[in-house]
């Protein structure tokens, strides 16, 4: 049976993945498609209803984003947000206008009676984000909310399905936002919740069987979250006729490189090959201080490394990729998109014989990975691990790269997520790292003067990455893991922690 679907087409709104997995969430399986899709398209999805999301356009601009208006005529229900509802209004014969008093940030919010708002308390708080308003509806339609500044801040028309709100609901700022949009899902489209991973997880390994057959099959294994599970569900479905390469290039955290041989070869038997390349990156660093220079060069070894050890394999018929579904709309949705390589194996296409790319995460927001790898039976240190970059402490040392600067990063670091865990932070907190600033200090140990380098210890809570804020992490925490980094790490003497948000900082410092 044909897994239910709702269409979320993109008018360019920073929120448009957050409804995905929003819907998603809810377990309605959800797609983004851009705004110029043709009605074929759509139909050829079969969905059980439409949302359209906001945007930073206005409906009258000569370039703003439109959908065909035939949209309206197919009887699938539809929910707009924000633009998405000043569109849905202006095509059907309404009227938007540019608001005297443009709304920003939480709002008083009065609903009236409407499937939409059932169950909710009438007079709430919603987040408004917009400069036009829609000010007479069309024909056959009513408002169903409003504010003091926005007079229609949700309207309907129940016969043809349609709905609109002015705030969004898929902020958490909205009071009862999910509620709202569970109440589209499953009272108006009919939903019946068929978006399980347990089911997703037993699909697509029988669909990888029965695409891959005896092939051979090649993944780069990196230890991080996406290749963890994509080279899991690959074994699942294929075993010994998938080999994993994991190059260790010696700038991973502590413990890490055994750590993934423990629990991919020696614990689930994966065909698993470790190269020990560390001495090779090490070499092709010495003297390299500009942070982007050092990115290359990693990069570049990786696949040197990599494609020798391929070689070796001789023809492959797949190559797996992690490519999750944030990368897949970063790439190809909008017209104004960047084309970038998202893959977690960048470049190695290239220098690796093979028939073709398997991607099993292409449809999975990063959440849902982290799901499918408990629902795969991976231990839950490796599926909940916090971000880490390619290039590894690389871009954690200021500076030129050593082996003993390699070492003091990764026991300070080592401590830091120790006490975090001791502690129960490492839920709380989205990531948390050391780095060595490369800045030496004064300080006094044992009665005697010292000039040792200076840790600074980052930690962060976000969402997705793309804005984060610093973790008011308790003072005694603080005290113990600045303690036992200068008793227990050689030639530092002073730890600082980065109070920074982003923006206007990085996360990373290089």
């Amino acid at each position: 049976m044909q897994r239910q679907n709702v269409v979320v087409i993109d008018f360019g709104g920073q929120y448009n993945q957050l409804i995905v997995r929003r819907v998603r969430n809810l377990n309605v399986y959800a797609e983004l498609v851009q705004s110029d899709v043709s009605i074929e398209k759509i139909k050829s999805y079969n969905p059980i209803g439409i949302i359209f999301t906001g945007g930073p356009s206005s409906v009258f601009g000569v370039d703003s984003p439109k959908v065909d208006p035939q949209i309206f005529s197919l009887g699938i229900p539809i929910l707009g947000i924000c633009y998405g509802m000043q569109l849905t209004a202006y095509l059907n014969g309404g009227k938007v206008i540019h608001a005297k008093i443009r709304e920003y940030g939480k709002q008083k919010i009065t609903y009236g009676d409407s499937v939409l708002f059932d169950g909710i308390n009438k007079e709430s708080v919603c987040w408004m984000s917009h400069t036009d308003q829609v000010s007479e509806l069309p024909e056959g339609y009513k408002v169903i909310a409003s504010t003091e500044n926005c007079k229609v801040a949700a309207y309907e028309n129940p016969d043809k399905k349609i709905y609109a709100v002015q705030f969004h609901p898929e902020v958490v700022h909205t009071e009862n936002g999910n509620e709202i949009l569970k109440n589209f899902l499953y009272k108006v489209c009919k939903a019946n919740g068929d978006w399980k991973m347990e089911d997703y997880a037993a699909e697509q390994i029988a669909k990888l069987k029965e695409k891959i057959k005896d092939g051979k099959v090649l993944c780069a294994m990196s230890g991080g979250v996406d290749s963890a599970v994509a080279a899991t569900l690959l074994h699942k479905a294929v075993g010994d006729n998938l080999t994993c390469i994991f190059v260790d290039h010696g700038l991973l955290r502590k413990n890490e490189a055994e750590e993934v041989m423990r629990v991919f070869k020696d614990k689930m038997g994966m065909n698993l090959i470790k190269i020990d390349a560390s001495k090779l990156f090490l070499k092709r660093l010495q003297g390299v201080k500009e942070p982007e220079k050092k990115r290359k060069i990693i990069g570049k070894a990786f696949i040197d490394v990599f494609s020798e050890e391929a070689k070796k394999l001789g023809k492959i018929d797949y190559l797996v990729q992690g490519t999750i579904y944030p990368d897949v709309i970063e790439s190809g949705l909008g017209k104004s998109a960047v084309i970038k390589s998202h893959h977690n194996v960048g470049g190695l296409p290239s220098v690796v014989d093979f028939k073709e790319i398997v991607e099993p995460l292409r449809s999975l927001f990063k959440d849902e990975v982290r799901s499918l790898g408990l629902e795969l039976g991976l231990p839950e240190k490796i599926v909940m691990r916090q971000p880490f970059p390619g290039p590894g402490i690389a871009v954690r040392i200021i500076g030129n790269v050593t082996k003993k600067k390699i070492q003091i990063v990764q026991d300070a670091d080592y401590i830091f997520r120790e006490e975090i865990a001791n502690a129960n932070l490492d839920r709380v907190i989205w990531q948390y790292f050391a780095v060595l600033t490369g800045m030496h200090s004064v300080g006094v140990m044992g009665d005697e003067r010292t000039y040792d380098y200076t840790i600074a210890l980052r930690a962060v809570t976000s969402v997705d990455g793309m804005t984060a804020d610093w973790a008011d992490i308790p003072h005694d925490v603080m005290v113990k893991i600045s303690s036992r980094i200068v008793n227990e790490v050689k030639n530092v003497n002073r730890v600082v922690y980065d109070v920074t948000s982003k923006p206007p900082a990085t996360i990373e410092w290089e």
